[in-house]
């Protein structure tokens, strides 16, 4: 199994809209096969280490997290991060 983590930080300018972003990311839930699970979430501590919006997701497989790159359901919640974030992590690892 892979577990897929992704941090985001977001533009100011569209900080109003992290509500809808981890709604966004839910919309994929059911949606992509070998995609286990699926949990989103915005930063409720504000540190200044904080990142504004995580993604955990959880892959039966290297083959199903690669699929889900370019999978319909993920391709415009993935276009949508690409405008809104300054800046995001991620760590990919093996179970």
């Amino acid at each position: 199994m892979i577990r897929h983590i992704v941090m985001f930080r977001i533009k100011d300018e569209y900080r109003d809209e992290i509500p809808q972003l981890v709604r966004n990311f839910y919309s994929m839930k059911g949606k992509i096969e070998g995609m286990l699970e699926l949990e989103a979430g915005a930063d409720i501590l504000h540190s200044e280490r904080s990142y504004d919006l995580a993604l955990v997701t959880l892959f039966e497989n290297r083959e199903a997290f690669e699929a889900y790159q370019t999978h319909p359901a993920h391709m415009p919640v993935r276009k949508r991060m690409h405008e809104v974030r300054s800046a995001s992590v991620a760590c990919d690892f093996e179970l």
